[in-house]
């Protein structure tokens, strides 16, 4: 496929399901984390793509989480120039993830989590931003999905990633978490880097299959694919049906 047919496809892949599911209007400010990762640099390139003709008033925000020294310091200095050669605001923030986990007695992952919704909450606030986008993709649904299946869950586990919900409030503000990515897979979003000649940083620590949820990226989920190709879609058709019986039942 051409350049012009890879964007064209992906653009509308991901278009037509912001639509449906109205994650973002004409108009609105938005707030995009992005780590410097292929799915964050995507996701900047969509939305870059789209706000001139939506009227979109886009800013960036990186978070490092001090976890990998001089490479965490790498990834946003790549971010921030990044985000200056698309003539986008760009604030880099920081936070002492293992400090963090060690005060409240939780995981490093858990301890990410917090500190990096809490500052995009914030930021989203000062910079009147009624929206933060993340790049969680469809390979990501299915991961948790998976996850939550081997760890024993109730069955909103099986929800995995919403596509929209409420982030915070603060007086009569409302910010929204939006994932517009949710209708690609990984391997799209690779393709379309690659036809546009996108740069982006990898985090080796995602390779680590200590973690489980790096085993049912790596390993897992690969294997499964094999036998059944259309697993992603199947797996958010599953969530999106047990969403709307929940909704029902209360």
């Amino acid at each position: 496929m051409t350049k012009r047919a890879v964007t064209l496809n992906f653009w509308n892949r991901v278009g037509a399901a912001a639509r449906r599911r109205r994650l973002f209007q004409d108009g609105d400010a938005i707030l995009l984390a992005v780590s410097g990762g292929p799915d964050s640099v995507a996701m900047l390139d969509f939305f870059a793509g789209q706000a001139r003709s939506h009227r979109l008033k886009l800013h960036i925000c990186h978070i490092n989480h001090k976890l990998r020294g001089r490479l965490a310091d790498a990834d946003a200095a790549f971010v921030k120039k990044l985000g200056a050669s698309y003539g986008i605001d760009t604030v880099v923030l920081c936070a002492d993830v293992k400090k963090l986990a060690g005060k409240h007695g939780t995981s490093l992952e858990h301890a990410a989590r917090n500190a990096r919704y809490s500052l995009l909450s914030r930021t989203a606030l000062k910079k009147n931003c009624a929206l933060v986008a993340t790049a969680h993709h469809a390979d990501d649904h299915a991961e948790t999905v998976l996850l939550n299946l081997l760890r024993g869950t109730e069955p909103k586990g099986l929800l995995g990633i919403p596509e929209r919900r409420e982030l915070c409030r603060s007086g009569k503000k409302r910010v929204d978490l939006i994932r517009p990515l949710l209708a690609v897979s990984r391997r799209e979003i690779e393709t379309y880097l690659k036809a546009n000649a996108l740069p982006s940083r990898k985090d080796h620590t995602n390779d680590d299959e200590y973690y489980t949820r790096n085993w049912i990226r790596r390993t897992l989920l690969p294997l499964m694919l094999k036998k059944q190709p259309r697993l992603r879609e199947h797996l958010g058709e599953m969530s999106a049906k047990l969403l709307a019986a929940l909704g029902r039942e209360r």
